[in-house]
């Protein structure tokens, strides 16, 4: 399949690392605390959809659950689409799903009508703002892209704070009706965020056309041949297993030692203010100098404590255990959803990054619906929290020493080899008169795939390039 891009970034332009970029990192925030907070604030709703339709709380968790599998699974289209269409044009329909599918909802007679409207309709909306979102961030920002992503991560939890006690709100004061109608105007939002999504434009000397560009594949599978994609995309599912589970069962633990519904309802309050400080902090640290280059081993660090969090929590015993637990679980669950699509940036580059996280999205969509379901089951039939979270944290750490033993195995250079100020000297001694000195074909290699940036895409390094 072949297709113009229409926006996607030209060669010869450098990521501006600001200017409009702060206006593109503001869209990318709002969208990204729409994207992942709403499934989690719709939840507000549901006891009064239980008594309107007659249905039980498995029937309602539904909703969300249909709203993440579209935010996942939908990745291969979102990528088509942007690789055919442009992201802000994307992002605008999505905007425009996002708010249609709520304000449908609040004239549903049905649950199966609130399936496809909120579920499906609302779910696809935000999934096409959230994936252009990212790869419009990616072609904006280069040297501090690190920070980039950890801020516009933080929009995450800031949402989350605020659309849960809104929704509460509304609730009480309109019924979810008109909760779902007011929520559904608050996602036109998501439009102007796309609004905000300006192509970068490459400059034409002398008003000369610039040179065609060949037609790119609609859904770049070509990925697959890169290791470094394949161990990320693996670890990336398997980490997905456990990492949802602990949030949606510490409150329901903390009930179950008796403690009483406030105090465990705070515990996620907890977790999401620290969540909010770890996401932007993890950003800056990684996009240090001498931190950037071991930004793979930085995530899998982050998972691997992310996992022991889980395994140390399990042990909990009263409140103030959970209380330690969600401080540390939000820092490790912070620097996760800081560095993710980081790493996946610095290891496919620009030009592949619309076909990858695409594609990423889809092995995770997976994972999403077998994870705390799995959780559940195992619950159900132990009746002990502590298994489920010790499941859970055994899978995150699978996959942070998938990711760490992946890499270090597939890469055997040094991090050295591929600083610019070093690839300069290295090709001006290729130009010098062959001495006794030995290249290595690896070397070789390296030296004629290194390019210069292009369009923001950093050089990789072999610490980010599996």
């Amino acid at each position: 399949m072949g297709g113009a891009v229409v926006d996607e970034g030209p060669t010869g332009v450098k990521a501006p690392d600001g200017g409009w970029g702060w206006a593109v990192l503001f869209g990318c925030f709002v969208i990204t605390g729409f994207s992942y907070a709403f499934p989690k604030a719709v939840s507000v709703f549901f006891k009064e959809l239980m008594r309107e339709f007659g249905i039980g709380y498995s029937d309602t968790a539904w909703i969300s659950s249909i709203l993440l599998a579209m935010l996942y699974g939908t990745g291969p289209l979102c990528s088509v689409c942007v690789n055919r269409f442009g992201c802000r044009p994307v992002m605008l329909v999505g905007g425009l799903f996002a708010s249609l599918g709520m304000v449908a909802a609040s004239f549903c007679t049905s649950i199966i009508q609130v399936y496809l409207t909120t579920g499906v309709i609302t779910g696809l909306g935000l999934a096409l703002n959230f994936q252009p979102s990212l790869i419009m961030l990616n072609r904006y920002f280069n040297k501090r892209r690190p920070m980039a992503n950890g801020l516009a991560a933080a929009g995450s939890p800031v949402f989350l704070c605020a659309l849960s006690p809104l929704g509460q709100l509304l609730q009480d004061r309109y019924g979810w009706r008109g909760g779902f109608l007011i929520l559904g105007g608050l996602l036109l939002n998501c439009c102007v965020c796309a609004a905000l999504m300006r192509p970068l434009v490459a400059p034409q000397p002398g008003g000369a056309p610039g040179p065609q560009r060949p037609a790119r594949r609609l859904l770049d599978l070509s990925v697959f041949r890169d290791r470094g994609f394949v161990i990320y995309a693996a670890a990336a599912s398997i980490m997905v297993l456990g990492l949802f589970v602990p949030p949606v069962f510490v409150v329901s633990y903390a009930k179950d030692l008796g403690v009483p519904d406030t105090q465990a309802a705070f515990l996620l309050t907890i977790l999401g203010f620290i969540d909010i400080f770890a996401r932007p902090t993890a950003g800056f640290i990684t996009g240090l100098k001498k931190v950037r280059p071991y930004s793979v081993y930085l995530f899998s660090f982050a998972m691997f404590f992310n996992g022991f969090t889980d395994l140390t929590g399990s042990t909990a015993s009263d409140y103030g255990g959970l209380v330690v637990f969600c401080i540390f679980f939000g820092i490790s669950y912070g620097m996760v959803g800081a560095l993710q699509f980081e790493v996946l940036m610095a290891i496919v580059g620009t030009h592949k990054f619309s076909s990858a996280i695409g594609l990423v999205l889809l092995l995770e969509a997976v994972a999403v619906l077998i994870g705390p379901p799995s959780g559940g089951k195992l619950l159900d039939t132990t009746h002990v929290y502590k298994y489920v979270f010790i499941l859970a944290g055994t899978e995150v750490l699978t996959s942070s020493l998938v990711l760490l033993l992946g890499n270090f195995f597939c890469i055997r250079k040094r991090p050295e080899a591929s600083q610019p100020e070093e690839a300069t000297s290295e090709a001006e001694r290729l130009h010098k008169p062959p001495t006794d000195v030995r290249v290595d074909s690896r070397e070789v290699e390296h030296f004629l795939k290194a390019e210069p940036e292009k369009n923001g895409e950093v050089v990789h390094t072999p610490e980010t390039s599996v």
